[in-house]
C-alpha cells in the first residue's frame, strides 16, 4: 500500500501541474478572444525563465519530428522573430495574441500603435519580471517607475553629456586603430566577436570609470594585475552569459557551497564588479571633496550630478534624495555595462560581417570618411568637428540596428485593462498582458520599408540637398550635401533604441562609439569573407550573408550564436 502511493505520487503530481496550466490556458484564451484579434495557442509561457533554459533545443528536437513543425516550433521559443520577420504579421494582422498557460502576448507591427504606448508610460509600464535582473546591483533607470524614475532619469540624462560623447570618441577611434592594426597582418580572422567585446568593454571602461586600457587580441596574452581590465571584463560576462540562473536563484543564494561551481563562480564575478564599481566610486568622491579638476567619464557625471542634487535641494518629504544613493548610482553603472557593452559589441560584430557582404558599401563609408578628415591622422581627429559630418556611416549604424536590434522593449497592462488603436478600431487589451513591439516586424514590413525591406540598405537613411554637383569635384563634395534622415519622434515604424519618454538615454553613446569604430577600421582598409575550397568572392559573401540571417538569435540580446564560424580577411586599400 506504501509503495503503490509512493509510485502514485508522481503521476498525481504531473496531473495537478497539468490540470493547472490547462486551466491558466483557458482563462487566458477567454480573455484575449473577447478582443476579436488572432490568436495563436501555445504550451508554453514564453516568458517562463525554466522554459527560456531550454526552449531552442526543446524546438530543435520536435522539428526533427514528421509532425512536429508547426505553431509551437515557429512561435515558441526566443528569437522566433528573426527568422519570421514580417511574414505572421502579414499573414494574420497587425496585432496577434500568444495565449500561453501563464500570460498573455501581444504581439504588435503597427508604428502607430506603438508609439502609443511609449507615449502612454503610465498606462503600459515595462513587466517587472523583464527587468528584474536588472536590478542585481541595485534600483536603476531601466526597472524604476513613476517620481524614482524620472529622478533617476533627470541624474542619468544629464551624465550622458556631449563630453562623455568626446570621450567615448576618442576611445573608439583609439581602440579600433589598435583592432585594425592587429586584424590585418593575418591571412584570416574569426575572432569578430571576441574582439569587437574587447573594443567595447574598453570604450566603456574609458567612458564610464575614466580607464583606458590598450586593445588586446583574442589570441593576444593577457597579463594579469589588480587594476586590469581583465578582470572586470571577466566579470561582466560570466554576470550576462549567466544572468538567468542569478535572476532565478537571487545573488545571495550563489554563495552555497553545494552548488554547481558554474554557479559559485557566478557568484564571486558578482562580487569583483561589486568591488570595481565600489572603488571608482570612492574614488571620485575623494576627487570631490579635495576639489581636483574632474574627469569627462560617467561615474563622475552621476556622483556629481547626484551629490550635487542633495547639496541643492536635500530630502524629499517622503525621504527620498533628490540626488541617488550609492547602491542606486552602482545600479545605474550596471545597467550602462549592460546596454552599452554588450548590446553595442553585438551590433558591431554583426554590422561588420554585414559590410563584409557588401563591398560596396565599404568603399562609400570610406569615401567619406576621408573626404571628412582630409588627411587628419584618425587619433588626431576630434569628436566635434567629426562625427555630425559623416551621416554615411551613421546610415550603416541605423541600418544594422534595423535589421537587427539587440534589445527589444516589452510593455505590460498592469493591472487594469486598456484600451489601445488598432488601425480604426479601439481594442481594450486584458489586464496583465504583456504588450510587445515586434521590432523584427515592424523594422522589415514592406508597408514602411518598400520591397527591399530585409536588405542591408543604409542608403535609405540618406537624403540630399544643396546645391547641384560641379563637375570636375569627386568624392562625397561632388554631390549635394547629404543629410541622415532621422526617423520621426511620433509613429514611427523605427524604434530601434526605443520611443517615448523611456527611450534609451544611452542611443548617442551607442552612435558615436559605432561611427568611431567605422573610422578606425574601413579609413584604408577593406574586409571580405575568406571563401571556402570552390567558392569565388560572390560565392563566399553570399554564404556570409545567409549565415548572419539563420545564426542570429537571442541568447541574453540579440547576437551571432556561432559568430566563429564568420571567417574574415582585412586588407589595405
Amino acid at each position: 500500500m506504501f509503495y503503490s502511493a509512493l509510485l502514485l505520487a508522481p503521476v498525481a503530481l504531473f496531473l495537478s501541474l497539468a490540470l493547472y496550466l490547462l486551466y491558466g490556458l483557458l482563462v487566458n484564451y477567454t480573455a484575449a478572444r473577447k478582443t476579436g484579434l488572432p490568436l495563436i495557442v501555445l504550451p508554453f509561457d514564453c516568458g517562463n525563465p525554466l522554459w527560456l533554459i531550454i526552449d531552442r533545443k526543446v524546438a530543435q528536437l520536435v522539428r526533427r519530428i514528421p509532425f512536429g513543425p508547426g505553431t509551437f516550433t515557429r512561435f515558441n521559443w526566443r528569437g522566433w522573430e528573426i527568422w519570421d520577420r514580417y511574414r505572421a504579421h502579414q499573414q494574420l494582422g497587425d496585432a496577434i495574441f500568444f495565449v500561453t498557460p501563464g500570460k498573455n502576448y501581444l504581439q504588435l507591427c503597427d508604428a502607430e500603435a506603438v508609439s502609443e504606448i511609449f507615449q502612454r508610460r503610465g498606462d503600459f509600464p515595462r513587466p517587472p519580471e523583464s527587468t528584474e535582473m536588472l536590478n542585481i546591483f541595485g534600483p536603476n533607470v531601466g526597472t524604476t517607475d513613476g517620481t524614482q524614475w524620472q529622478r533617476h532619469r533627470k541624474i542619468t540624462a544629464s551624465s550622458f553629456n556631449e563630453q562623455v560623447n568626446g570621450r567615448v570618441w576618442v576611445e573608439s577611434i583609439q581602440q579600433s586603430t589598435d583592432l585594425i592594426q592587429y586584424w590585418s597582418p593575418k591571412p584570416s580572422i574569426n575572432s569578430v566577436a571576441v574582439d569587437t567585446r574587447t573594443v567595447s568593454l574598453h570604450v566603456m571602461s574609458g567612458a564610464i570609470f575614466g580607464k583606458s586600457y590598450p586593445f588586446r587580441g583574442a589570441d593576444q596574452e593577457i597579463p594579469a594585475s589588480k587594476d586590469d581590465s581583465s578582470s572586470y571584463g571577466e566579470a561582466l560576462k560570466i554576470i550576462l552569459d549567466r544572468c538567468i540562473p542569478l535572476v532565478v536563484l537571487g545573488r545571495k543564494n550563489l554563495n552555497n557551497p553545494w552548488l554547481p561551481r558554474k554557479l559559485r563562480e557566478l557568484y564571486q564575478a558578482t562580487l569583483v564588479f561589486q568591488q570595481h564599481m565600489t572603488e571608482a566610486y570612492e574614488s571620485e568622491k575623494q576627487v570631490m571633496m579635495r576639489k581636483d579638476k574632474l574627469e569627462n567619464n560617467l561615474m563622475t557625471s552621476l556622483v556629481r550630478a547626484s551629490l550635487a542634487n542633495v547639496d541643492q535641494k536635500g530630502s524629499t518629504p517622503g525621504g527620498h534624495h533628490e540626488g541617488l544613493t550609492e547602491e542606486e548610482v552602482y545600479g545605474n553603472v550596471f545597467v550602462f555595462n549592460f546596454a552599452g557593452h554588450d548590446a553595442t559589441a553585438n551590433s558591431l560584430a554583426i554590422g561588420i560581417c554585414l559590410l563584409a557582404t557588401r563591398p560596396d558599401i565599404q568603399d562609400w563609408i570610406s569615401e567619406e570618411i576621408n573626404a571628412v578628415l582630409a588627411g587628419v591622422d584618425s587619433t588626431k581627429s576630434s569628436y566635434e568637428a567629426t562625427f555630425r559630418r559623416l551621416p554615411r556611416c551613421l546610415a550603416v549604424v541605423f541600418e544594422t540596428v534595423r535589421l537587427y536590434t539587440a534589445v527589444a522593449i516589452a510593455k505590460s497592462t498592469g493591472s487594469s485593462a486598456r484600451s489601445l488603436k488598432l488601425g480604426a478600431a479601439t481594442v481594450m487589451v486584458p489586464k496583465n498582458t504583456v504588450v510587445i513591439p515586434n521590432y523584427s516586424a515592424l523594422h522589415t514590413h514592406p508597408r514602411y520599408w518598400g520591397n527591399n525591406s530585409v536588405e542591408f540598405e543604409p542608403s535609405r537613411w540618406i537624403t540630399s540637398s544643396g546645391p547641384p554637383p560641379v563637375p570636375e569635384t569627386k568624392g562625397p563634395s561632388a554631390h549635394p550635401v547629404e543629410h541622415l534622415k532621422e526617423p520621426p519622434a511620433r509613429n514611427s515604424p523605427f524604434v530601434g533604441w526605443s520611443g517615448g519618454a523611456r527611450s534609451c538615454p544611452g542611443r548617442k553613446f551607442a552612435q558615436v562609439e559605432f561611427v568611431g569604430v567605422l573610422v578606425g577600421l574601413f579609413r584604408d582598409f577593406k574586409v571580405k569573407p575568406v571563401p571556402l575550397q570552390g567558392e569565388d568572392d560572390g560565392m563566399a559573401r553570399a554564404r556570409l550573408l545567409e549565415q548572419i540571417k539563420m545564426d542570429t538569435g537571442m541568447r541574453l540580446l540579440l547576437q551571432m550564436l556561432h559568430p566563429e564560424k564568420a571567417v574574415l580577411e582585412w586588407r589595405r586599400r
